[in-house]
């Protein structure tokens, strides 16, 4: 029996997706399927949903065991895997609210930033796109995300630099929209999501897609390039 590393929890108009997988919750190609299954039970024409991960790590990004193995075909399935869910995030029609529990690094970052609203918690966890600093190109299909997100006066800092954040520091960065007390993370993520569950459909979603019709323009036809060469 698969362990569950993804899971999907409802209360009312409310679903939270958990990821746990007892590490540093990588984008394994395992981890994408189950968020993806998650993703399938939850509704989009009313509601809210919350992404989180397990105390302390948020996510660390893609699994480095497949990156390291050198096995070309199997980095661009997890790779391709991966961005295409995080497409499928960042253009979900209904609210979706990150409850970053603790590290957010690499994919882990882009992930937040395909969330509408992002809660972080205080404390000595690390946000930020080190890509640059590990000798990998970060690809059209999710620097478009954090360029979307980062504000002007961090954008060099946080693609190009590599800068790390702390969860508190970035929200000047764009990248974390409030930071609570540990403790306090999914009360003050739940009092949101009751909040952000109001929206009236389908106005939420349509004005959502023209909102992020750019980026997302360039996505698709980044995703349908990639796809092309695999």
């Amino acid at each position: 029996m698969t362990e569950k590393i993804a899971t999907l929890k409802k209360e009312g108009n409310v679903s939270t997706i958990t990821l746990d997988d007892g590490k540093a919750n990588v984008f394994s190609p395992e981890m994408s399927k189950q968020i993806n299954e998650c993703l399938d039970e939850v509704a989009t024409e009313e509601g809210c949903l919350i992404i989180t991960g397990r105390e302390g790590m948020f996510s660390g990004g893609l699994d480095l065991k497949i990156i390291q193995s050198g096995d070309i075909d199997h980095i661009q399935d997890m790779s391709f895997s991966a961005f295409k869910l995080l497409a499928r995030i960042f253009s979900f029609p209904r609210p979706v609210i990150a409850a970053c529990s603790g590290h957010a690094v690499a994919l882990g970052t882009f992930l937040l930033c395909c969330c509408d609203f992002r809660v972080g918690v205080k404390g000595k966890f690390m946000l930020g796109a080190n890509e640059m600093r590990t000798n990998m190109v970060i690809p059209t299909p999710i620097l478009e995300l954090i360029k979307f997100r980062v504000s002007n006066a961090h954008k060099y800092r946080a693609v190009l630099g590599a800068e790390m954040y702390t969860l508190e520091a970035s929200q000047a960065a764009g990248l974390i929209d409030e930071v609570v007390d540990p403790e306090s993370l999914m009360n003050a993520v739940s009092e949101k999501a009751q909040d952000l569950a109001t929206m009236g459909h389908p106005s939420y979603s349509m004005t959502k897609e023209l909102f992020i019709a750019e980026p997302m323009s360039k996505i698709n036809a980044a995703m349908e390039e990639l796809n092309k060469k695999s």
